[in-house]
């Protein structure tokens, strides 16, 4: 379900893995005073079907060209988008695909995704398991996940946050619940897909001289990853950002220094 909250200039939210869109719970609430914020979720809205044995239906591409029209069809033309995570790569490629839609982009904790690759491939590392394990064929993902999943979430939100007590026991039981059967075949289509499409889909906008139109704010944990801005600034003209205190979840480990760059990075312009 599409939830819109405030008034304003209206601003996308798109959560990651492995969590649902309450991450924004901290952030869009008061991001809510000056902007419509529409909050969507990318695996529990999504009617696309999820037995593609490549993710047909989950690549990034398809997923934005699918947000567009609902934003669409919430009376927002232009907007601008901010994403966590897998959301982010979604908000990325919304940006590199709808330029006349897309006013304004902000990427958490994330790098282009055939650099992602690129850089496994170059530096493997056991943080990198879940690029690999999800995008298996099915079902083996989702049934080793569902018969565990408590302790697989458990162990991603511990494992990936800085913050003691960031994510509470609340928002845990919320994200646990949304692991149904249904979402996690979703959740693992959107791994293959990133596996199997979105690494050409990026590859080949490289190799064109693609490059996002619009300001792009990058935001990492400083306990999560170096610094991707160089990176970034490959793929846009008007980069800007830097590390926020915590760890992978920024969403819910700064919210408050997330939601004041954010508010300045909106109104600026």
């Amino acid at each position: 379900m599409t939830e819109a909250l405030g008034g304003g200039p209206p601003v996308l939210l798109l959560h990651g893995f492995p969590e649902t869109s309450h991450c924004w719970r901290k952030v869009a609430p008061p991001l809510s005073r000056d902007f419509t914020v529409v909050l969507r979720d990318l695996y529990l809205d999504s009617d696309a079907p999820s037995d593609g044995p490549r993710g047909e239906g989950y690549s990034k591409r398809e997923l934005a060209a699918e947000l567009v029209a609902a934003m669409r069809e919430l009376g927002f033309d232009s907007f601008a988008v901010v994403g966590h995570d897998r959301g982010a790569r979604v908000a990325y490629r919304m940006a590199l695909d709808w330029p006349e839609r897309v006013e304004k982009a902000c990427v958490l904790n994330v790098i282009p995704t055939v650099e992602q690759f690129e850089r496994m491939a170059q530096e493997p590392a056991p943080d990198y398991w879940p690029f690999f394990l999800l995008a298996q064929p099915a079902p083996f993902p989702e049934r080793l996940i569902g018969a565990s999943s408590e302790l697989f979430l458990r162990h991603v939100l511990e494992d990936w946050t800085a913050v003691e007590g960031a994510i509470d026991e609340e928002a845990f039981e919320r994200y646990l619940a949304a692991l149904t059967p249904e979402v996690l075949a979703r959740i693992c289509a959107e791994y293959r897909a990133a596996f199997h499409i979105d690494r050409g889909h990026d590859a080949a906008d490289r190799t064109a001289g693609r490059r996002i139109a619009c300001p792009l704010l990058v935001h990492w944990g400083a306990e999560d990853m170096g610094d991707p801005l160089p990176v970034w600034r490959r793929w846009a003209d008007d980069v800007s950002g830097g590390p926020l205190p915590g760890g992978h979840f920024l969403p819910e480990e700064a919210p408050g220094e997330l939601t004041e760059s954010l508010r300045a990075f909106l109104r600026a312009g």
